[in-house]
């Protein structure tokens, strides 16, 4: 790269990097993990969270912001005029596994800007991890992009190096992309999912067949959506996350709130979207994924953006108090997982108690519930006044009374 010092480079990629949100480690374990190196300076390192909620510290760079497209919402693109940099394959190597061997990080996430061609920016990115995983024996978390565009053999070849691979959706409608990334499609992006959804299925089914055939992305792959910057609503992204969910069998989709660049579009909004709304969409996200909501459950037609002021899970309950109360020890779990309040474990842990013993609201205050938003909804072994307060018109202050919301919170959750 020239003159320009490696920390200097440093500090540019890891700061390009920051905007793609599609960032998250798995915990996926691969064969030989008590092989090679164990265990990131702090510049680069993000931290992101395992199903399990285990924290785990990745190096999070771009191997360059050089990029041919002009995605009008992306700082990188062609026509910014932010200081460019990139890194060679070994130098990304040498960086993970020093960060490493420093105990800084647990994993690499590589993404990059689009440089010649799709095929030579995702050889690239494959060099990088085919140099960690062979040269210097590294059993960490790889997440690598996976380039809208590559050819089949080359998305193989990452799947075969990485725990997780992403090719970022970007938008939520095809409309949106044409108009703001004429460079890029919907049927090119979905063509590098299905590719990665289809080699996982073939790798998973050998698996069961000879526990020695090869992985493939064992930790799936994931997507992100960049959200407020087209007016979509709400509704329109949680049924592109849904529909992208269902037919390519993703992992997760992250949604990034829209981040204004200077000399930006003029179609572009000139300020960025109140954080709540990403937080929310979050919330709807895990309604669809692991309470068993559809979307026209958690954004109504009539009623499109989610409500900013309370979690989708009580606005829903507030639309459909017919539905309560909702008797803990004898409801089926699809209801309990409705009642506000009530997260997927607590739901789990009510199950398994019930058999024993009657749940009283002492019970559910032992399992930490979320009381303030629980007591109106539910029905106990004993006396629960609050379910009085169902017909009240002002139960939506009530039940919202001294409920604070974390918007920096480590994990979000629907409960």
């Amino acid at each position: 790269m020239g003159d320009v010092p490696l920390r200097r480079r440093l500090e540019i990629l890891a700061d390009a990097a920051r905007y793609d949100a599609s960032c998250a480690s798995s915990g996926a374990q691969r064969r030989g993990t008590r092989e090679g190196l164990g265990n990131t300076t702090r510049i680069g390192i993000c931290h992101s969270y395992t199903p399990d909620g285990r924290c785990v510290s990745l190096l999070k760079l771009l191997l360059t912001n050089h990029c041919i497209y002009d995605c009008q919402y992306c700082v990188n693109r062609v026509t910014s005029d932010v200081e460019r940099a990139s890194f060679t394959a070994a130098e990304v190597a040498w960086l993970t596994t020093e960060f490493y061997r420093r105990n800084y990080i647990e994993g690499l996430f590589l993404s990059s800007g689009v440089v010649r061609s799709a095929d030579h920016t995702m050889e690239q990115l494959v060099a990088v991890a085919r140099a960690l995983r062979t040269e210097h024996q590294f059993r960490g978390y790889i997440h690598l992009k996976a380039v809208p565009g590559a050819s089949p053999e080359m998305l193989a070849e990452a799947g075969r190096w990485a725990d997780r691979l992403s090719a970022n959706i970007e938008l939520p409608t095809a409309t949106d992309l044409a108009r703001l990334a004429p460079g890029k499609t919907f049927p090119v992006i979905e063509s590098a999912m299905r590719e990665i959804a289809t080699r996982r299925e073939e790798a998973v089914e050998a698996q069961r067949e000879s526990r020695r055939a090869p992985v493939f992305a064992p930790a799936g792959q994931s997507t992100q959506m960049i959200v407020g910057a087209t007016p979509a609503s709400d509704a329109v992204i949680l049924q592109t996350a849904a529909r992208l969910y269902t037919t390519h069998g993703l992992r997760r989709v992250y949604y990034s709130a829209y981040s204004p660049t200077p000399h930006a579009d003029a179609r572009l909004p000139p300020e960025p979207p109140p954080l709540v709304r990403e937080h929310r969409l979050y919330q709807g996200d895990w309604l669809f994924r692991s309470y068993g909501f559809s979307i026209d459950e958690i954004v109504p037609p009539e009623a499109p953006q989610l409500d900013l002021e309370v979690d989708p899970k009580l606005a829903w309950a507030l639309r459909n108090r017919q539905h309560f109360p909702v008797d803990v020890n004898r409801a089926p779990r699809e209801m309990l997982l409705r009642v506000p309040g009530l997260g997927v474990r607590n739901v789990q842990r009510i199950l398994q108690a019930r058999r024993h013993r009657a749940i009283t609201l002492a019970d559910l205050a032992r399992l930490r519930c979320a009381m303030e938003r629980v007591r109106p909804f539910v029905l106990t072994e004993d006396h629960n006044p609050a379910t009085r307060a169902l017909d009240r018109v002002d139960l939506r202050a009530r039940v919202t009374r001294g409920v604070q919301l974390d918007l920096f919170a480590p994990r979000v959750t629907a409960t």
